[in-house]
Order: C-alpha cells, then sequence, then structure tokens
C-alpha cells in the first residue's frame, strides 16, 4: 500500500511576514517588487489570503497589485502591505520546517522552498496516515507558528491536487479507489501539464473538466497532445508516480531584474547583469555545487515579448568571470539586428545557470 503526502505551506512568505509583524495581523499583506505606487515593474511572489480577496495572485504585475489594492482601499477595505522578499530569512525557516517533515515520514522530497512530499507508506494503515499528517501540522503550527495544507493520496500527482483543495490549513485525505470521482468536478487547469493555451483548446472543446477529459479515449488524446495525450489519458484517471528521489536538488540558479524603465543603454543592462552573474555565482558556491555546464539569458522587450538563450559549456565552470562572459555574450546580440532589428528597449533581463553538479558527499 502506498501513502504520499504531499505538504505545502500557506501563502509562505506573507505569512512569515505576519508572523513577525503581529501589528500586521489579518492585513493584506504582498510580498514582491517594489509597487512604486503603481509604477512599478515587477509582480507579486506571494499575497497572503487577505490580499486574495482583492485579487491579488502569485506572478500579478506588481502595478496590477497596487492598483487593486488602492480600489480595496477606496471601497473601505484595510490598507495593502508591500513588502520586498528577504529569501534568506524564508530560506532558515524552510530549513527548520523540513527537519521537523524528516521526522514524519520514511522518505522526504523538497519540492521546493515551502512544499514537500512525504512517503507514509510504513504506516499501512489510510487512518494511520492521516492522524500522521494531523500531527505534522500541528508540529510546525507549535513551532513555526505557520500553518500547512497536505494531500494524501495513492501518489504524487493526487496528492498535490489534494493538498490545494482545502487551503489554507487544509487536509484533504484521497483514498485509491476515490481519486476518479475526487478528480472529476474540477477544472482542467487543476491538472498539471494543462497551461491557457491548452486550456482555452479544451474549453473550446467542450471540455471544462477533469471529468470532461475522463471521457475521452486515448485516441482522443493522442490527436490533442500527441504522445503526451497518453500520459494525460492516466493522469485524469489519478494514476501518477509514488517514489520519491528522497532529496530535493535545484534545477538551475538564477536572478531577474525587471527595469524601473525601458531601456537599451548598453552600459547600464551589462553592469545590472554583471551583478547579477556575481549572486548567482555565489548562490552556486552556497548550494554546495562545484559548477554549472549551461548558461541561460532571458531577454523581455518594452512589448512583453521575451526571449531565451542558452549555451552549454565545454567543461564545468564555477566563477563568476565565466558566468559574465558567457552572458554577456549571449547579451551583445540584443543590440543589433541580430535579435533586436527594431531596436527595441528592454523591459526585463535574466541569468541563470543549469546542469549543476553537486560537490561529491563524505562517506
Amino acid at each position: 500500500m502506498v501513502m504520499i503526502a504531499h505538504l505545502d505551506m500557506d501563502a509562505f512568505f506573507a505569512a512569515i511576514e505576519e508572523r513577525d509583524n503581529p501589528r500586521w495581523k489579518g492585513m493584506p499583506i504582498v510580498v514582491g517588487s517594489d509597487p512604486q505606487e503603481g509604477r512599478g515593474r515587477g509582480v507579486v511572489s506571494t499575497a497572503n489570503y487577505a490580499a486574495r480577496k482583492y485579487g491579488i495572485r502569485s506572478a500579478l504585475p506588481i502595478s496590477t497589485a497596487w492598483r487593486q489594492a488602492q480600489e480595496a482601499l477606496a471601497r473601505g477595505g484595510p490598507e495593502t502591505i508591500f513588502l520586498p522578499v528577504n529569501g534568506r530569512r524564508y530560506g532558515d525557516v524552510s530549513h527548520r520546517i523540513m527537519e521537523i517533515v524528516g521526522a514524519h515520514a520514511a522518505a522526504v522530497e523538497q519540492a521546493s522552498v515551502d512544499e514537500a512530499y512525504l512517503d507514509l507508506s510504513h504506516l499501512k494503515d489510510w487512518r494511520a496516515a492521516e492522524a500522521a499528517c494531523r500531527r505534522l501540522k500541528r508540529e510546525i503550527l507549535r513551532a513555526e507558528r505557520l500553518t500547512c495544507s497536505i494531500g494524501l493520496a495513492a501518489n504524487k500527482l493526487v496528492a498535490k491536487i489534494a493538498s490545494d483543495f482545502q487551503k489554507p490549513d487544509g487536509l484533504t485525505v484521497v483514498r485509491p479507489r476515490e481519486a476518479i470521482r475526487f478528480l472529476a468536478p474540477l477544472d482542467v487547469r487543476r491538472m498539471p501539464g494543462i497551461g491557457p493555451k491548452a486550456e482555452q483548446a479544451l474549453k473550446r472543446g467542450g471540455h471544462n473538466t477533469i471529468g470532461d477529459l475522463q471521457q475521452l479515449t486515448e485516441a482522443d488524446l493522442w490527436g490533442m497532445f500527441g504522445e503526451w495525450g497518453l500520459e494525460l489519458y492516466e493522469m485524469v484517471r489519478g494514476h501518477g508516480e509514488s517514489a520519491l528521489s528522497g532529496e530535493w536538488t535545484p534545477k538551475s540558479i538564477g536572478e531577474q531584474e525587471t527595469f524601473d524603465e525601458d531601456t537599451l543603454d548598453s552600459r547600464f543592462i551589462g553592469e545590472r547583469l554583471a551583478a547579477m552573474c556575481a549572486s548567482v555565482a555565489a548562490q552556486v558556491r552556497r548550494g554546495g555545487f562545484t559548477g554549472f555546464r549551461r548558461v541561460v539569458l532571458t531577454v523581455r522587450f518594452a512589448d512583453f515579448r521575451t526571449v531565451t538563450r542558452s549555451h552549454m559549456l565545454p567543461m564545468l565552470e564555477h566563477t563568476a568571470g565565466t558566468l559574465k562572459t558567457e552572458a554577456l555574450r549571449l547579451l551583445l546580440p540584443f543590440f543589433d539586428r541580430r535579435e533586436n532589428p527594431r531596436r527595441s528597449a528592454l523591459r526585463l533581463v535574466g541569468v541563470r545557470v543549469e546542469e549543476l553538479e553537486e560537490k561529491p558527499r563524505r562517506a
């Protein structure tokens, strides 16, 4: 019997800020870029549930979040608190929480800074596994004064969907025989892998819920999505991977910056990119990696068109100097006709490294 739990901290960044600043208790909190009174150019990282009532969500442009907060204030709602991301503090809290999680499961796979999968199969009983999840929630609340939501199912796919079902502070148990019925009424967008374009195409065809997809044959889904359609056929029936890796290794490390004003000033952009390269290289060292093999550059134009370019290095590299050289090499074509024939201004530049290699562990 396989029992997998997915733990997801509730509005993690914003919840930490609210916990650490009691005067903000119950107020809408948005963590992200500086809104600059509606002129900011970044995005929302996390919004607490009070802010979500204003329609503010993760990845929303910070200028839109500011406007919605001001509209709510004009209607008589409380003022929204906008805060910058404090990655170091959030990382410290995450580390303590994952130590608690590790004491409750036979295996743990950390999926991000605020979520993890737990293998509870050793408990051999769904009621015992549910009780273990409740104890874990209580222990995290007692130790960190933060709530989390947990989904418990027979695999990672259903567990993750279930953890989002009763947020915040929820616990949803989906036994194997209940998976198809649990998934059926959910919107198709809740299924991993279905993005905005696929959602639009499906809904144009009258397929609005996962239950609608359950009525389609393998041939139908193959015709819509090719080979991935066969995988989707199994997913909508609640079939998914259950094995945990037992650890979490970042697939990439990177940073990006949205400029205060659209610009094509090569000196300014080059200086900002160099600073990002130095920060990313430092994160690689702190993360215990010996180096990286791929450099990726992201550029967003003033019209929001986004372009990504990458270069695979001939050997493992680790220095900020090498990263800067390779990133600038990828950036230069955006100042001439090769990548920017219309001389369009840039809104955002980002750099990340991939193909990370860990330092060997001591026996």
